[in-house]
């Protein structure tokens, strides 16, 4: 009986001891894998005090830097953002095989420059950048190397999804997203740190549109470049600017001078027979001229050494309204004179043609006039030369002609429609009336045929001109340009097309004057643009094109009327 109750004490010291021994076996069990998984992240993560080559490139996510707002088109569409890319850089002090190293980088990283890279691999810095703005996949295949002393920063990369399409608009920033060009560098201080997106007045629909018909042209006239716009006559706004050559904003270290220079709003140019409607429009402004006037083309003007011909001499007395449907020099000049050379320049500054535009965009180009304004200054500036003015200049001009006689200056940001529209009255109604009937009238029956929209009445101008290169004007390389308001009876926008040097075709036997040119872009730029613009064609109360030519301004004029009891 004793020995059995010895005995059962005996198993309950056992039993007791190895619970002990199982649980002491566990705390160490447990400890060493603590131990080993804090190794394992130090080296992993940390990386401190680590040289051997099996270790891998640490990956630093930090919080994202200050942001920098979006730019959008005035539909919401989007133009810039940003993404989170990953950066490369190294401490050099930790890279055991600056040799290996290197090679293995130009295995996943061709791009890069060996004796830079091994440069700054063998340098005394602590930290080097190696390459910003990895693509994930170039992520992936440098930190599968383990090679220790390479590591990644994420930062805040600027992208452009539409590429090229808006790329003189839009610029483009630096790898530290600063801004450079464009909207992105006249903007940059109110982009940085802002989460709200900038809205610009540009539709990227029409600018496509745009863009597609002008390189269309380029290419088949053999032009060495060109460009476009759209402008809101009411409110200055740019619904579309286009310059070609461009360039993609996502890479701009690939570009060239000549694909970032603006030829909208930097180009200064002398564009020619555009500048008779400003002429005509003074005229009628001042009582210098009526629709009755009559000028005499006979002959060329022979003043000093200079001799004004006309391109397509009539050699006969020409009315007011012949002066502009046969793009007269001769008859220009003649107006002009009778304005007088002060009162031209008034209304040119007026017009906003002596000064750089407003335009919100670092690339302005300075208009280019006579410091003293002569007799003969007076005359060639009444048909555009003699002055030279940016393509943003002739589209804000022509607004002012077309919409009733206000300026408004061009801006590329969209209206908010309770802020108000800076304006200054150039015109009266009554002149911008009898403006827009001739411009309907040089499409219907003048220089400008080939600008006619089936189903929207277009009016416009043609220009031609000598381009003046190191102070010459070299025969053979022309800058043709359109200017154009539509619907003429109630304009809504003003396009513009112009092609630097184009040369003439078969099919247009020979010719590479604007209305064979630049008037064609228009035609096509509207029919595409004006549906989705909710622009109806023309109804049965629009005016023959027979009326407009007999009697443009009293015809166009009643019609208006007619339109405006009846609405």
């Amino acid at each position: 009986m004793t020995v059995k109750i010895l005995a059962g004490k005996s198993e309950r010291v056992a039993a007791e001891t190895a619970r002990l021994r199982l649980m002491i076996g566990g705390a160490m069990f447990a400890a060493a894998f603590l131990a080993i998984s804090a190794r394992l992240v130090d080296l992993a993560v940390f990386n401190q005090g680590a040289t051997g080559p099996q270790l891998a490139s640490r990956f630093v996510v930090d919080p994202a830097p200050m942001g920098r707002a979006d730019i959008v088109d005035r539909n919401g569409v989007l133009l810039a953002t940003n993404l989170e890319a990953a950066s490369l850089f190294a401490k050099p002090h930790l890279i055991p095989d600056i040799a290996q190293a290197v090679e293995a980088l130009l295995s996943v990283l061709p791009e890069l420059d060996p004796i830079e890279v091994a440069a700054k691999l063998s340098s005394s810095s602590r930290f080097v950048w190696l390459k910003r703005g990895l693509t994930p996949d170039q992520l992936y295949q440098v930190n599968r190397l383990g090679i220790p002393g390479l590591e990644f920063e994420t930062e805040q990369r600027r992208v452009y999804p539409n590429g090229a399409l808006a790329a003189h608009v839009v610029g483009f920033s630096d790898i530290d997203n600063n801004g450079l060009a464009g909207i992105e560098q006249a903007a940059n201080q109110n982009l940085t740190g802002e989460t709200e997106a900038l809205a610009l007045s540009l539709d990227i629909r029409v600018q496509q549109i745009l863009r597609e018909e002008i390189a269309a042209q380029i290419e088949t006239f053999g032009a060495i470049g060109g460009g476009g716009l759209v402008l809101d006559v009411h409110t200055g706004e740019v619904v579309a600017m286009v310059s070609l050559p461009d360039f993609d904003p996502n890479q701009p270290a690939l570009t060239t001078e000549d694909q970032r220079f603006n030829r909208m709003s930097y180009g200064v140019y002398e564009l020619g027979s555009v500048f008779k409607l400003f002429t005509l429009a003074t005229a009628l402004e001042t009582g210098a001229a009526t629709m009755d006037s009559q000028y005499d083309a006979t002959h060329p003007i022979r003043i000093a050494r200079f001799t004004i011909n006309d391109y397509k001499p009539q050699a006969r007395v020409l009315t007011f309204t012949e002066v502009l449907r046969h793009s007269s020099n001769i008859g220009a000049a003649k107006i002009a004179m009778d304005i007088g050379g002060p009162t031209q320049q008034q209304y040119l500054g007026d017009l906003g043609l002596l000064t750089r535009t407003d335009i919100e965009l670092p690339e302005r180009g300075a208009p280019l006039y006579p410091s003293e304004w002569r007799d003969i200054n007076t005359m060639t500036i009444g048909f555009g030369h003699g002055i030279a003015v940016t393509p943003v200049h002739l589209a804000a001009a022509v607004a002012t002609l077309v919409n009733g006689g206000d300026y408004h200056p061009p801006t590329i940001y969209r209206h908010e429609d309770a802020a108000p529209i800076p304006t200054r009255q150039v015109y009266s109604s009554a002149t911008s009336i009898a403006m827009r009937g001739l411009m309907r009238m040089v499409v219907a029956d003048g220089t400008g045929g080939k600008a006619e929209a089936p189903g929207y009445l277009v009016g416009g101008k043609t220009g031609t001109a000598e381009k003046n290169i190191n102070g010459r004007y070299e025969r053979g390389t022309l800058l043709t340009t359109f200017a154009a308001a539509f619907p003429i009876t109630d304009p809504k926008y003003v396009v513009i097309a112009m092609l630097d040097e184009p040369h003439g075709i078969p099919e247009s036997y020979g010719y590479a004057t604007a209305g064979w040119t630049a008037a064609p872009v228009i035609s096509r730029v509207i029919s595409r643009m004006a549906p989705l613009l909710g622009i109806l064609p023309a109804d049965q109360f629009v005016p023959t094109t027979d009326q407009l030519v007999a009697t443009p301004a009293n015809i166009f004029g009643s019609y208006i009327v007619q339109q405006s009891a009846a609405n």
